[in-house]
């Protein structure tokens, strides 16, 4: 990616000092009955893989940047309730749900908030632009100050959580180091969780640390000002993969108006909001509301990034916005391309339900649902037959990619999603497909697969082991292999290297296609919101009969595509692995790419290839040696001349 302009609210900005008025504030001390009832039905925010969600809703934030504004008598920097009740009932009426605050709020905000249906998240300001590490004293006050923030606001229902920081600069992070910093935060994170467990707590990063891991997080927040509709595609996808498998969210996008004019900032909002949702994005925050701002004793006057004016008048950004709000994660409109969801099943009655359940649910305009039964035995082709409009094919038992082949060849949409029968798919899982597909010429398309909550220890221990469906990617939107549980292509490509190769009875099917496709010269993406959950193997027995289709897989794969493994057998792989059950290097060094004179805007990461020694925990042979020495060591319990 290129170097692109990134403005960092406060930096390089001429500060002025307005005459403020002074206003009374009205405080409230505790949270009105209708609060405290409401509180006791709502659920709290909660994250689920790469979204937010409250109970059963997946949770989109549409939010706005709100204050501090010039402190009143008090103390308070929000004015006075009438005023922060005005503003509110204003962000109601736009869509708006979600409200950022840089300081603690008083909890008559939280109470206005949550009477005219908004979130807040709370910053938890401290000492973050000096050399705060220096002092044992300091951090205990930094740690004591968070506790006492968070114990403040503990518990409210309008709380969507806290952010312990904002923006270190990456100066102060150089001179301490990223790993003193890291711990610091995650002893951060740990002082408010223990003040509200229920509380989602997040630090918002900004590009110029991208490379501090905080993979403790609840989910990832990062404030980006990118005036190119590309570079800022560009770096989302790359923020996703930062993120991993938790939720992203954009703590700050916007333009200030002032030296771009009220009808750019609305024209250039307009696609940032949109592209930041069809990135997969949680969700985002405009910066700001207003065009007042105070900070550091002052009244900023020289730039306006508000949607509305000092005076609360309506700038064109704030209809802009409003309409794209309405439309997230995606316009309703356009030219979506038709899927035919293929599920091929075998004996697979135990899971298929949920699938169909999740699949049947989906809202995307023009998709069909196929089930291949692939000579079952057991109830899954009428299980299928029970779903309204699903069409059931039923076949002798031929194996996993003469099933797939049958779907394509029965297929009415010009794209395939091949989904397995103990997985289902995101509300928005075609959504975001059809997006990537209409914006791209990839052959196929895949995205993440994730465990459900409460599958039980067997399958969370399953879903961390080596040898999962993990996808290897080459770019943060380009793949090399996608998983054939949450593997989409388009009909044409498929067909046109005569579909899955059916001596691949059980696995390995989507290795071939992945690299017969690439083969071709097709390309392959990735999109990180694209997703499905996946259900791990439950026992022992079932992981272990896995694995022994995935060996037999193997070895087919390494007989066709000798180049394709080295010395020992094993797959070289152009790209990276992603995915659970991977080992991290240990005693790497890692170097951060600073540029020169330390001014790069994108400091990357560099880290070096794995060695062998370390990859040998993920190699079946690994085990088979432990389990020839373990029985061995049994044997000589009885068998002396082993013992001496």
């Amino acid at each position: 990616m290129g170097v692109a302009r990134i403005a960092i609210a406060g930096s390089g900005r001429k500060q002025r000092k307005l005459k403020g008025r002074r206003v009374t504030s009205t405080r409230i001390a505790e949270p009105s009955p209708d609060v405290l009832r409401a509180s006791a039905v709502l659920p709290r925010p909660s994250v689920r893989g790469k979204f937010l969600y409250r109970g059963s809703e997946k949770l989109y934030l549409r939010g706005v940047t709100y204050g501090p504004f010039r402190a009143q008598e008090d103390g308070c920097e929000y004015h006075t309730s009438d005023v922060a009740a005005r503003d509110f009932r204003m962000m109601a009426q736009a869509g708006i749900n979600t409200v950022r605050v840089y300081t603690v709020p008083p909890r008559w905000l939280l109470d206005l908030a949550h009477e005219h249906g908004l979130l807040v998240l709370a910053g938890l300001p401290w000492e973050q632009h000096i050399t705060f590490l220096d002092s044992a004293k300091r951090q205990k006050d930094i740690e004591r100050k968070v506790r006492e923030g968070v114990r403040s606001i503990a518990g409210h229902p309008a709380l969507l959580g806290v952010a312990v920081g904002n923006e270190i600069p990456a100066s102060i992070v150089r001179w301490h180091g990223r790993k003193r910093v890291e711990r610091f935060l995650r002893r951060l994170y740990n002082a408010a969780k223990d003040e509200d467990p229920g509380a989602l707590v997040t630090y918002v990063n900004f590009p110029t640390t991208e490379y501090l891991d905080l993979s403790f997080l609840d989910f990832s927040c990062f404030n980006v000002y990118l005036e190119d509709r590309e570079r800022l595609e560009a770096y989302l996808a790359r923020l996703q993969t930062l993120a991993a498998n938790k939720p992203l969210v954009m703590a700050e996008i916007g333009l200030d108006s002032l030296r771009n004019g009220t009808v750019k900032q609305a024209s250039v909002l307009d696609w940032q909001v949109r592209t930041v949702f069809a990135a997969g994005a949680a969700g985002l925050f405009v910066f700001a509301w207003t065009d007042e701002w105070h900070r550091g004793g002052l009244d900023i006057e020289d730039w306006d990034f508000g949607l509305t004016t000092r005076e609360r008048k309506a700038k064109p950004a704030l209809a802009t916005t409003r309409d794209a709000f309405v439309e997230m994660p995606l316009a309703a409109g356009g030219d979506w391309p038709s899927f035919s969801i293929v599920v091929c099943t075998y004996n697979g009655g135990r899971t298929l339900r949920d699938t169909l359940d999740h699949a049947t649910r989906l809202t995307y305009p023009d998709f069909e649902i196929i089930v291949v039964s692939d000579g079952s035995t057991d109830d899954s082709a009428a299980i299928a037959k029970s779903y309204a409009g699903v069409r059931v094919i039923e076949t002798a038992n031929q194996g996993l990619s003469a099933a797939r082949n049958e779907g394509m060849r029965a297929a009415r949409g010009e794209i395939i999603a091949y989904i397995d029968d103990d997985a289902y798919p995101d509300g928005h899982w075609l959504h975001y497909l059809g997006e990537a597909f209409r914006n791209s010429s990839h052959a196929a398309i895949g995205g993440p697969n994730l465990p459900p909550e409460g599958d039980g220890n067997i399958a969370e221990c399953v879903a961390k082991s080596p040898g999962g469906p993990v996808q290897v990617l080459i770019g943060d939107n380009l793949a090399e292999h996608i998983p054939g549980c949450n593997f989409v292509v388009r009909k044409s490509a498929l067909e046109a290297i005569g579909g899955f190769d059916p001596v691949y009875r059980t696995a390995g099917d989507d290795v071939d296609v992945c690299w017969r496709l690439q083969e071709r010269g097709y390309t392959i993406g990735f999109h990180a919101a694209a997703l499905v959950w996946h259900h791990r193997r439950n026992s022992f027995r079932a992981y272990w009969r896995q694995q022994k289709g995935y060996g037999k897989a193997e070895a087919l794969l390494e007989q066709k595509w000798p180049g394709k493994y080295n010395a020992a057998g094993h797959v070289s792989w152009a790209g990276r692995l992603y995915g659970a059950g991977l080992l991290p290097g240990v005693g790497l060094i890692s170097r951060i790419y600073h540029g020169p004179w330390n001014i790069a805007p994108f400091q990357l990461l560099y880290q070096p290839a794995v060695p062998l020694w370390q990859q040998l925990p993920q190699m079946p042979e690994w085990y088979m040696v432990n389990l020839f020495v373990g029985l061995l060591c049994l044997l000589s319990l009885s068998w002396k001349p082993l013992c001496g």
